[in-house]
């Protein structure tokens, strides 16, 4: 079996992201699998080091994939000289950490476009930063949307059983209800049927979740279940697509994770992600410290494979050595599931 060439970005040098990929990349079991590089700079995980306890992992800074070693022990970046140590300041937004993880992000993406790369995962950025750098994007999803020239696509989340994509995110409520539209609905179901199968469920049940409470009870809370959503269902189910819904927002997440559903197609960002959350992150209020922040995100219908971690830059985190890798290893894992599937 050929080991796939993971590409994974470091992240805000000021996050977590360095720490979690050194402890990530001290595991053998990674290489087993597949071959990962990091998308960063060398100086930030030779610092990073110190926080974690892992001195005698090897940095190895390279300017091209061929010099890569691809070993247990080594860790290969391909180092883009972006940071200056000294002026780094752990745990803070700045603009010289937010244009960073926006060019990490930018390589990723064409080394996957070129075919140097088999996968690209990512570790969190800051939206505040990068914007503070001059680069006015929402998030990931949106950086790799126009780098890879998609105009449909969706952001999927996933802990375990659940998976669960969405109709609109990085938007206002008011945003997102006026986005809730037929044809945006439809695509989202199609996307996630084709997913489905790619992860290799062979007919999968979708469950589409209602905007309003209620699902509007016919009008009575919102009419955009009657004009735009089943509308939308109607269509997919008409070509064969094993869809149901509009399902009220408050039982349908139950129902996924008992088995009604394969996936759930959320209609705005909160709704999706507050029900995984729940599941994926848990706080222990004894010792005051994160038990578990697992999930993984994954952007669909892209023409290169993205998954990420599923939190944020934790800077609150950040010279600890606290920080939990699961999520990025969970991103890993499904990378290397989706290209060998290709």
């Amino acid at each position: 079996m050929i080991k796939p060439i993971i590409g994974i970005t470091m992240g805000d040098p000021a996050s977590i992201g360095p720490e979690i990929t050194i402890k990530t990349l001290n595991d053998k079991n990674i290489y087993e699998r597949c071959k990962p590089l990091i998308i960063g700079d060398a100086n930030v995980l030779e610092n990073a080091k110190e926080f974690v306890n892992l001195k005698n992992i090897n940095i190895h800074p390279i300017k091209d994939i061929s010099e890569a070693i691809f070993t247990c022990g080594t860790i290969d970046v391909y180092d883009l000289h972006l940071i200056k140590i000294n002026k780094l300041e752990l745990g803070k937004v700045s603009k010289m950490a937010g244009n960073a993880a926006f060019q990490y992000v930018k390589k990723v993406i064409e080394l996957a476009m070129i075919g140097k790369i088999d996968a690209t995962v990512t570790n969190a950025l800051n939206k505040e930063a990068i914007n503070l750098a001059g680069y006015h994007y929402s998030g990931h999803t949106e950086i790799y949307a126009e780098f890879t020239k998609t105009k449909k696509y969706t952001m999927l989340l996933a802990h375990k059983d659940l998976m669960v994509v969405h109709v609109s995110t990085h938007v206002s409520l008011r945003e997102a209800c006026d986005r809730c539209k037929k044809e945006r609905v439809y695509d989202v179901i199609k996307i996630a049927d084709y997913a489905c199968k790619k992860f290799g469920i062979k007919n999968p049940k979708i469950g589409v979740a209602g905007l309003n409470p209620h699902c509007g009870e016919n009008g009575l809370f919102g009419t955009e279940e009657k004009d735009e959503i089943i509308p939308a269902i109607e269509k997919a189910k008409n070509e064969g697509i094993n869809v149901d819904g509009p399902i009220p927002p408050d039982s349908i997440f139950s129902k996924a994770r008992g088995g009604w559903y394969d996936i759930v197609v959320a209609m705005y960002h909160d709704q999706g992600h507050i029900p995984l959350k729940i599941l994926g992150f848990i706080y222990d209020k004894k010792n005051s410290r994160w038990e578990s922040i697992e999930g993984v995100n994954i952007t669909l219908g892209l023409p290169v494979i993205r998954t990420s971690v599923d939190h944020g830059t934790a800077f609150d985190q950040v010279g600890r050595g606290i920080a939990n890798e699961l999520s990025l290893i969970n991103a890993i894992d499904f990378a290397i599931k989706l290209a060998s599937n290709k």
